[in-house]
């Protein structure tokens, strides 16, 4: 006897395909999007701030944020130094003001000790010009805080004299939230310290 029915055998079959055909294809779709999720993080991962022959900070897509670590490291501990030491007349005020965003509580201490001391009272007085002439800096980037050790060389003009000093400082970098402009490396120098300070004799470029 005939039945307009099919096979009820062959209807689940179907359906049974029809099920594995949807599960499969809901796997490759979740794989792929799950690469593509991972590909759009390593690209994000890489989009960073550059530093530019300057030393100044950039956005820019970086090839790879950890090399340029101890890039930005060198041009934030360059940058304070400049700013605390590279002063006379017409910029100290300036010059101090953008330093201590760079530093933490040991360097606002260290300047009002110097402003205690009288230092910036004599620039003012006797018109001094203190040039910075190169800065040196090593930094431990195994772990964080970051170590560093800086020599600073630096040309004091008393008008009708120049002495050159050699100062050796050192302190511990931490990374913190970038700050434009004020703090645009994202580091904070903590435990500032000036180790010696000698006079030199003589001062080759």
């Amino acid at each position: 006897m005939k039945t307009p029915y099919k096979n009820i055998r062959n209807i689940l079959g179907l359906n049974r395909f029809v099920v594995i055909a949807v599960v499969i294809a809901s796997s490759a779709i979740s794989a792929i999007s799950m690469l593509l999720v991972l590909r759009l993080h390593n690209e994000a991962m890489n989009n960073a701030f550059m530093v530019n022959t300057e030393g100044n900070v950039i956005p820019l897509k970086l090839v790879d944020q950890k090399e340029n670590l101890e890039v930005e490291a060198m041009a934030h501990l360059e940058l304070f130094h400049n700013y605390f030491y590279n002063i006379n007349p017409n910029n100290y005020e300036h010059n101090l003001e953008k330093a201590l965003w760079l530093g933490n509580s040991s360097v606002d201490a260290l300047y009002r000790q110097k402003r205690a001391e009288g230092v910036y009272n004599r620039l003012l007085q006797y018109s001094l010009v203190q040039k910075v002439l190169s800065i040196e800096s090593k930094i431990n980037l195994d772990s964080e805080p970051f170590a560093f050790e800086t020599k600073t060389i630096f040309e004091i003009n008393r008008g009708a004299t120049k002495d050159t000093y050699e100062l050796v400082s050192s302190g511990r970098l931490i990374r913190i939230e970038r700050v434009f402009p004020n703090n645009t490396h994202g580091f904070l120098i903590t435990d500032f310290f000036e180790n010696t300070m000698r006079k030199l004799e003589q001062y080759e470029n």
